[in-house]
């Protein structure tokens, strides 16, 4: 069909010199593309595994728990080169501080700090631009974006004390206020959209988002270093 299509134009062409060729170009772009990639627009959910790494600055070392988690997209895609989402994820988001000193015990023992651990839930709100391609009953998809990250306290934070390898480690009650965080965050990632149904679908992603270690404790700060979370997922969308 396309072979037949360009011999036509390339026969119209010769006959109207007077016409630039652009315009048979862009004429057969226009014929062309929607059968490349017709529009949709989507939701979806899906659930993901959270793996965050560990930084270390201002002599601490801040080691984020790896959690499960849900995102909720809806996602437009007009066609290969634009295409836009809005996200909202949410994970549990544990943080544990650690001093770089170590404790030392005198006498009598006097406990020094060892360790801060904060319970937390993390909330995400992205803005992604999303070029696809549609091949068959997939689609191929890219995510380049960034928006706002907030990590809540969800409770006290727990300090634990020691004093050298001769006094026993103690947990004091929890007590020292805590602090909510809100940072940027930058996404990236891919996947692919399969399609099962007329309007339903699998969707398999891979995301990753760059963001400054939260700083949730009263005690000292956080790294303050950029850290990694990883997020593969799996869910399923509904075309609209």
């Amino acid at each position: 069909m396309l072979w037949v299509l360009c011999s036509l134009l390339r026969s119209m062409m010769m006959r109207i010199p007077s016409v630039h060729p652009a315009f048979f170009l862009f004429a057969a772009t226009l014929t062309v593309a929607p059968g490349i990639a017709a529009a949709q627009t989507s939701v979806s959910a899906s659930v993901y595994g959270a793996f965050s790494g560990t930084t270390t600055g201002n002599g601490i070392e801040q080691s984020p728990a790896n959690q499960a988690g849900g995102i909720f997209e809806f996602r437009h895609i007009s066609n290969p080169i634009v295409g836009l989402e809005a996200t909202y994820s949410f994970n549990r988001a544990n943080q544990s501080y650690t001093p770089y000193q170590e404790a030392t015990c005198g006498l009598p023992c006097s406990p020094e700090l060892e360790n801060v651990q904060v319970p937390a839930n993390a909330h995400e709100i992205t803005g992604d631009w999303t070029p696809s391609i549609h091949i068959a009953s997939v689609r191929p998809f890219a995510v380049l974006g960034a928006g706002v990250l907030l990590n809540v306290p969800s409770g006290n934070e727990t300090t634990t004390y020691s004093c050298g390898s001769s006094c026993l480690p103690v947990t004091m009650p929890p007590g020292s206020p805590t602090k909510t965080t809100t940072t940027a965050v930058y996404v990236y990632g891919a996947g692919l959209d399969w399609g099962l149904l007329p309007h339903i679908g699998l969707r398999l992603q891979y995301r990753g988002n760059l963001y400054k270690a939260p700083d949730l404790t009263s005690l000292f700060t956080s790294t303050g270093a950029f850290t990694h979370t990883a997020e593969p997922m799996v869910g399923i969308y509904f075309r609209l």
